[in-house]
């Protein structure tokens, strides 16, 4: 079993949050919104100069990639700063994650970092290139978080108390193929893991880990090709077991459990079926870099450490 990461410090009341924007844009009210939830919990939030740019061209992108990059990179490199959480997914961090400076970020210490979706591309660089446990977590700029009571309840007791949310699992949750594994928890959203493959500095799962899954608005078509192409990139050689999240716009959850079934079965690990993280309500916290013992039968990934010191 390959060893994990190392944890940044858990949150304290009067800590400094920088959130920044590394993929798409979001409206004013929902950033506000969710910034002044996080200054609820006692935290200061410093927001990124560039949160709330447009792309002078491409409606899609919070900013330029150049502009995006900066937040990020000064955000990290700030002694003041406690943690770096990100504020909406959608598109961008493939365009802007060799525009860091991972040498200044690795030399100015552990953040913790915080996003989901989109930011599956930023969790496997500052996993691989600096050694960190991150959180796969809804963002603040987005109703997943704003207008979610349970998705905030469960990230503010991951920053705060993570010891009290170790074990993940929700109502429903159970076995695709049934089997006990342990290992490093590594993964996050399917279609970035993919796309992520065309990189020469592309991170892979350690040998026997534990990889999490989800996705939104794919058709099981869809994630039958992307899930084929990271079988035939060799992307799940070694793997211990699977754990997937949420399947929200994916078409019927019988179509996209057949297909899943169709394209992971054969690879003869345990993998347990909407364990609760992803694009959808309540939301959960899910560490990444830590060992984690997954039991498909009883639905649950249970870390055997705290997400943070």
């Amino acid at each position: 079993m390959s060893s994990e990461r190392d944890r940044p410090h858990r949150l304290r009341p009067g800590d400094l949050v920088a959130v920044v924007a590394p993929a798409g844009p979001m409206p004013p009210e929902l950033l506000e919104a969710g910034v002044e939830i996080v200054r609820s919990w006692g935290l200061r939030v410093r927001v990124g100069k560039h949160v709330l740019d447009r792309h002078p061209t491409l409606n899609y992108l919070a900013g330029t990639d150049e502009d995006r990059a900066a937040d990020l990179q000064q955000a990290w490199c700030d002694p003041e700063v406690a943690a770096v959480f990100c504020v909406r997914g959608g598109y961008g961090c493939l365009r802007m994650v060799d525009l860091l400076d991972w040498d200044a970020m690795a030399a100015a210490g552990p953040k913790l970092f915080a996003g989901s979706s989109d930011v599956t591309v930023l969790h496997e660089q500052v996993g691989a290139r600096l050694g960190l446990v991150t959180l796969f977590a809804p963002m603040l700029a987005t109703l997943a978080f704003v207008e979610d009571e349970a998705a905030q309840g469960h990230f503010r007791s991951t920053v705060f108390e993570p010891d009290s949310v170790r074990v993940l699992t929700r109502p429903g949750a159970g076995p695709l193929v049934a089997g006990r594994a342990s290992g490093v928890v590594v993964g996050g959203n399917l279609s970035l893991l993919g796309a992520g493959l065309a990189a020469p500095s592309a991170a892979r799962p350690p040998e026997g880990s534990i990889v999490v899954l989800e996705d939104v608005n794919e058709d099981p078509y869809r994630l039958d090709v992307l899930v084929t192409k990271l079988l035939r990139a060799g992307w799940f050689d070694g793997v211990a077991g699977i754990a997937l999240g949420s399947w929200t716009g994916c078409g019927d959850l019988a179509d996209v459990r057949a297909t899943l079934l169709d394209r992971l079965g054969g690879l003869g690990v345990p993998i347990a079926w909407e364990l609760g993280f992803g694009h959808r309500p309540a939301a959960l916290t899910v560490p990444l870099g830590l060992v984690g013992d997954l039991d498909a039968m009883a639905g649950t990934l249970t870390m055997r450490s705290s997400a943070l010191r």
